[in-house]
């Protein structure tokens, strides 16, 4: 089972250690930098918290601070699960590379198109080649928003249109990927995206459907949104301090484990996945909004598949260069 050998670990020193605790009543403060409509907040944080009401009878609940309610920006997000300023809290591994390179090996693109399907490949290699980067917290989810489109203030549907073209990744691990396809990457996070389209600080951004409608809103600064582009994937995190979690009662962590893992994580992928949906609806149908949507050619995208696997070889020398030389075992091994 996924997370199996990693949270039976953590059970086991918990329950060694307080195996005669009983429940009590326990309220679990959860931060996350995105506003509250955000389909994060309105599904999985949603069905996680009526869960634990349920599975407890009211004894395990959860109150939802959004939008940085408990410290502004996302970049501190897992430090402050880590600290306990938050129980758990929901964050972007890119935001923090050092911390999670290993894990950062999902982002460049390869054969997942969702996250759905990016869940899967996670999931499947969490317990062999990415536990020993969570080993301060406690894992309740991790997911992907897939960056299936270009937003962008120009065409860069071809190679050629891509030339010079300043384009925010969805992580600096993929500059050498952007480089081979002719642009210029710029990092940038998703919160000031729409001031460097608006602004022209950057021609194009990674970015999902969900991003072009409200409360994103690239839609009003885009001209395009080209798709059949190789998919990136932000990888997203949900976790616990460890310390809060293994200070609960028996019965409390017990309803924690049925949750974690792939529960929470198809639940979280299913948010990001359903907002898409949603937005490429709202897309088809809304009117007044300046923007083409552009498919890249199946000539192209052969062009900027063998760029991708240009800049894959370079991630995996820099990798290697930095002591990690089983970068691209792990890679094929998600993307198998």
């Amino acid at each position: 089972m996924t997370f199996a050998r990693f949270t039976s670990a953590l059970a086991l020193a918990a329950g060694l250690a307080i195996s005669t605790q009983t429940a009590s009543a326990e309220e679990l403060s959860v931060a996350t930098f995105v506003p509250p409509q955000h389909h994060s907040n309105t599904v999985m944080f949603k069905w996680f918290g009526e869960e634990l009401e349920k599975r407890s009878g009211g004894d395990l609940t959860m109150k939802l601070y959004p939008a940085g309610q408990l410290g502004a920006g996302p970049v501190q997000q897992y430090k402050r699960a880590v600290e306990g300023v938050a129980d758990i809290t929901f964050g972007v591994s890119a935001y923090t590379p050092a911390l999670f390179p290993k894990t950062m090996l999902m982002i460049p693109p390869g054969k997942a198109e969702t996250s759905h399907e990016a869940t899967e490949r996670l999931l499947a290699v969490f317990d062999e080649h990415l536990a020993d980067e969570y080993e301060d917290v406690k894992v309740i989810a991790l997911t992907t928003a897939a960056g299936i489109g270009i937003a962008a203030t120009r065409d860069v549907s071809t190679m050629d249109g891509l030339q010079g073209a300043k384009v925010v990744p969805y992580a600096a691990l993929t500059t050498p990927i952007i480089e081979a396809m002719g642009g210029v990457p710029v990092q940038m996070p998703v919160t000031e995206m729409y001031t460097g389209l608006s602004t022209g600080t950057v021609d194009g951004a990674y970015s999902t459907y969900n991003n072009m409608t409200p409360p994103w809103n690239f839609w009003d600064v885009a001209s395009h949104f080209v798709t059949n582009v190789p998919v990136q994937h932000a990888v997203i995190f949900v976790v616990m301090n460890r310390e809060r979690y293994e200070g609960l009662s028996d019965e409390h962590r017990s309803i924690i484990d049925e949750l974690a893992g792939e529960a929470a994580s198809f639940k979280l992928a299913e948010g990001f996945d359903g907002a898409d949906e949603k937005s490429l609806s709202m897309m088809r149908d809304t009117t007044g909004k300046n923007y083409e949507l552009v498919e890249v050619s199946a000539e192209e995208r052969a062009k900027m598949d063998a760029a991708v696997t240009k800049g894959l070889k370079m991630i995996f020398a820099d990798y290697a260069d930095r002591g990690i030389d089983n970068a691209e075992a792990i890679y094929n091994a998600i993307n198998r």
